[in-house]
């Protein structure tokens, strides 16, 4: 006879797999410190005649200490993951916040 206790799933409401990967690359692209500050310093930056803040590439390789095409790289992965809104002007680049972004991704990390 068979004692074993019975194994039956009870976990409910758990993460897909979709869900996971991209709950995983959110958290990837804010965890450096980098990142983190360009978010920071485009946050902060003057507002726009659209009302947003933004801030020219120009303007973010000083702060940071970095060259431009290390700063390219992080906003390209802040722009990948959906924080930043990007719009290229002539010779630059300027960087916004996608609005509800940051609360978005807030949220989405509480709710695991």
């Amino acid at each position: 006879m068979d004692i074993s206790p019975s194994c039956e799933p009870r976990i409910r409401n758990a993460l897909s797999a979709a869900d996971a990967q991209a709950k995983a690359s959110l958290l990837k692209a804010l965890a450096d410190p980098n990142r983190l500050r360009l978010l920071s310093i485009v946050k902060s930056s003057p507002v726009n005649s659209s009302s947003r803040a933004e801030a020219c590439v120009c303007e973010l390789t000083g702060p940071l200490g970095l060259g431009q095409p290390t700063v390219s790289h992080h906003l390209k992965i802040l722009v990948d993951a959906g924080l930043l809104h990007r719009e290229k002007r002539g010779t630059w680049a300027y960087y916004s916040l996608v609005p509800g972004a940051l609360e978005s991704a807030a949220e989405s990390i509480l709710a695991l």
